[in-house]
């Protein structure tokens, strides 16, 4: 017992009549373009996650430790 094709069809032109062709082209356009604007919102947050990624691949380790409020260097242990 599902949906056939011509319930679909018969509520999509109940949707037409009340709603308009231009009206629906306009709705799906505005859509259109939230969609876009949110994927290009996804890609520059991403882009912006591998360059903080990046530059904190780029510093120095530090070498040091602390032991019971001492900080130590690996230069000091040998």
């Amino acid at each position: 017992m599902g949906i056939s094709i011509w319930q679909l069809l018969i509520v999509l032109a109940i949707i037409v009549l009340l709603f308009g062709t231009k009206k629906l082209r306009n709705i799906g356009s505005d859509l259109g373009g939230a969609i876009k604007s949110f994927r290009g919102a996804m890609r520059e947050s991403e882009a912006e996650e591998q360059k903080s990624a990046d530059a904190q691949s780029h510093l120095p380790k530090n070498e040091g430790t602390v032991i019971e409020g001492q900080a130590t260097r690996e230069k000091d242990k040998a």
